[in-house]
C-alpha cells in the first residue's frame, strides 16, 4: 500500500527524524492559508502515488502566498501519470548545502531488509545505481539485532567527512529504520536527506510503502489509504479479492495463481508479447470473480488480446467458464479471447463454452502464443 508523502512524513516525526513542518490542502485557498502561516517561501508539492512529480510540474517553489494559492490551483486536478492530484503538501522551503540519499527496501535475495545510502541524492536511485554505482553503498540489517549503531555511524561517514553531519545522518538512519520495522514497510526513502548552510541534517521528502499483509495487524495503517489517488482498477481488483497489478503491455492476462500467473507472463514475454497486468483470480471457484477480472482487463484500451489461463486444482474450470459466459453476456467482447483450462471439471467447462460460441484449449505454451499472435495483430490493426 502506497502512502502519500505527508503521511510519511507523520509517521517519521513520531519517530524523531528532523522534518520541516507543513501542511495539506485541497483547495488553493488553504494552500495559501498554510503560506501565511509559514511567512517564508514554501514548496508546493502534488501528493499522489507517481514518481517523476517535478519533472510532471507537481512540484514548485511559491514566494508570496498570492503566488502559492496560484500555484495550487494549477497543481491542483493536474494528471500525473494517469493519477489526479486531489492534494498539496505546502511546506517552507529550505536552504539546501548538499543532498544526500537515504532508503531501506526488503531484499527477497537475502530476507533482509537491506539499507542504501548515496551521497548522490536528489535524483532517482535508479540513475545513481546505473551511472555511478560506486556512489552507493548497501548494508543489509540482522532481523534478530536491527540496525547496529556501528553500522549506522558507518553509513554516515559515507555519506558525510564533518563527523558531527555523519553523527546526525546516523542517528536519522537509526530513527527510519525503527519506522520501517514499526510500520511494516517494505520500502522507507528519504530523498533528498539535506545538509543546510549551518550544518544541520534534515529529511525533505518521505516516501514508504506498506507490506498489505501488515494491514490487518495494523489497521491504524490501513486508515491511510487513498483510493483516489490509486488506479481505478487496482481498486475495483481490491473490491473483488483479486490480485491485480497494471503493466504497460497489450496481452491481458487472468490466471488462478500467483505461480502460474508469474509463469504466464513470463511465456508472453517469451514469445514476443507484453504482458498488459497480473491479473490471480485466486483459488475460489467464484464466477463473480472471473466477471469482475474480465472487467477490469477490457477497462484497459490497450489490451488487444485476453488470455485465460486455469489450471484447476482447487478452482473449478466449470465455475470459470460460467464466469466467462455471463461476463460476454452483459459486455460483449471488442478484443479476441484465448482460454486455455485444464483440470478441475475440465469436460463441463468445455462443454459450457462451446455452447455459448468459445473454444478452449488445453496447451499452454499454444495458448499463449496464439494470444500474443492476436495481440500483435490487433496492434498493428
Amino acid at each position: 500500500m502506497n502512502i502519500h508523502e505527508y503521511q510519511a512524513k507523520e509517521i517519521f516525526r513520531t519517530h524523531g527524524i528532523p522534518i520541516p513542518p507543513g501542511g495539506v490542502a485541497t483547495t488553493p485557498a488553504e494552500a495559501e492559508a498554510l503560506a501565511r502561516r509559514y511567512a517564508s517561501t514554501v514548496v508546493v508539492k502534488a501528493q499522489v502515488h507517481a514518481g517523476g512529480r517535478g519533472k510532471a510540474g507537481g512540484v514548485k517553489l511559491a514566494k508570496t502566498p498570492e503566488e502559492t494559492r496560484d500555484i495550487a490551483a494549477k497543481i491542483l486536478g493536474m494528471h500525473i501519470k494517469g493519477l489526479t492530484v486531489h492534494k498539496v503538501l505546502v511546506t517552507p522551503a529550505a536552504d539546501i548545502a548538499t543532498e544526500a540519499y537515504v532508503g531501506i527496501i526488503v531484499d527477497r535475495a537475502s530476507k533482509r531488509a537491506v539499507f542504501m545510502v548515496s551521497p548522490a541524492g536528489g535524483i532517482d536511485i535508479e540513475e545513481v545505481a546505473a551511472k555511478t554505482p560506486d556512489k552507493i553503498m548497501r548494508l543489509p540489517v540482522d532481523p534478530v539485532y536491527g540496525l547496529l549503531p556501528f553500522q549506522a555511524l558507518q553509513m554516515g561517514l559515507f555519506l558525510y567527512a564533518d563527523i558531527k553531519q555523519a553523527r546526525a545522518a546516523a542517528k536519522i538512519m537509526q530513527q527510519l529504520y525503527a519506522a520501517f520495522w514499526a510500520s511494516g514497510a517494505s520500502l522507507a526513502e528519504i530523498n533528498p536527506l539535506v545538509t543546510t548552510p549551518s550544518g544541520d541534517v534534515v529529511a525533505l521528502d518521505a516516501k514508504m510503502v506498506i507490506d498489505d499483509n501488515e494491514l490487518d495487524r495494523r489497521p491504524e495503517l490501513a486508515l491511510l489509504r487513498d483510493e483516489t489517488a490509486e488506479d481505478p482498477a487496482e481498486v475495483r481488483a481490491r473490491e473483488a479479492g483479486l490480485t491485480f497489478i497494471k503493466l504497460d503491455g497489450n496481452v491481458g492476462c487472468v490466471v488462478n495463481g500467483a505461480g502460474l500467473a508469474m509463469a504466464t507472463m513470463d511465456l508472453v514475454k517469451y514469445y514476443g508479447g507484453e504482458p498488459a497486468n497480473f491479473l490471480d483470480i485466486g483459488g475460489s471457484s467464484n464466477p463473480d470473480k472471473v466477471v469482475a477480472a474480465l472487467q477490469i482487463i477490457t477497462s484497459d484500451p490497450h489490451v488487444r488480446a485476453i488470455l485465460f489461463n486455469i489450471f484447476g486444482g482447487i478452482t473449478r474450470t466449470d465455475d470459470v467458464a460460467n464466469g466467462i459466459v455471463t461476463a460476454t453476456k452483459a459486455s460483449p467482447l471488442r478484443v479476441p479471447i484465448v482460454i486455455r483450462l485444464t483440470g478441475t471439471n475440465e469436460e463441463v467447462a468445455v462443454k459450457i463454452l462451446q455452447e455459448h460460441g468459445f473454444s478452449a484449449m488445453t496447451e499452454m505454451d499454444a495458448a499463449v502464443q496464439r494470444a500474443v499472435e492476436l495481440a500483435t495483430a490487433g496492434a498493428r490493426a
